[in-house]
């Protein structure tokens, strides 16, 4: 064996010992794990898909879609969604500053999921509502059988030709150290545009 063969061999002999030697220190690093930790909020159309979903809508007319949610969390979690309607000028949820819109909740589904499962279900809504020249206005509307008064007028919006409302679903968690739901910065909803 050449002198330059046997310092190549030496170290690398060298340094498989020294990773031998090093390998329970190794064993103390921890290496976080890239697996994200969330909520999921969903709005399935009438035929359980992600389509078809009702938009231009007629007084007293029965609508269906589906609400679901998954829980990503690590945990079981306690969940209410809070169903809320408003016109065009209504403030939403805003997703920038995690604050939820300020509208009281018409209805709300309540349950607990454990970790990696989904709650899913049915939701029927109709609305009475009046037309006149340049307004609409919902005097209320029905959630699954429930009818609540709301009265809210909507303008004529030339840009896209309709009175327009929204039904929206905001997603939140119960805080076991505050002992109160919080907002998760989650919401879906659709877009009506009351025509008759």
């Amino acid at each position: 064996m050449k002198l330059g063969e046997f310092r190549t061999s030496f170290l690398i002999v060298g340094l498989m010992l020294a990773l031998i030697a090093a390998s329970p220190a190794l064993s103390l690093i921890s290496i976080p794990t890239s697996e994200e930790r969330f909520s999921e909020l969903w709005l399935l159309g009438p035929e359980h898909t992600a389509g078809n979903y009702p938009f231009n809508v007629s007084a007293n007319e029965e609508y269906n879609i589906y609400v679901g949610v998954g829980n990503q969390l690590g945990e079981s979690t306690y969940y209410t969604v809070y169903v809320k309607f408003g016109n065009q000028t209504h403030q939403i949820p805003n997703s920038t500053t995690a604050e939820p819109s300020p509208l009281s909740p018409l209805y709300e589904f309540c349950f607990i999921l454990s970790d990696g499962k989904v709650w899913e279900t049915p939701l029927a809504f109709a609305t009475d509502y009046v037309l006149l020249q340049q307004n609409a206005t919902v005097n209320t509307i029905s959630i699954n059988g429930n009818t609540f008064p709301v009265n809210y007028t909507s303008t004529w919006d030339s840009d896209r030709n309709g009175f327009y409302y929204q039904l929206f679903f905001e997603l939140w968690l119960y805080n076991m150290t505050s002992n109160s739901f919080q907002y998760n910065n989650r919401f879906v909803g659709l877009w009506l545009n009351m025509t008759g």
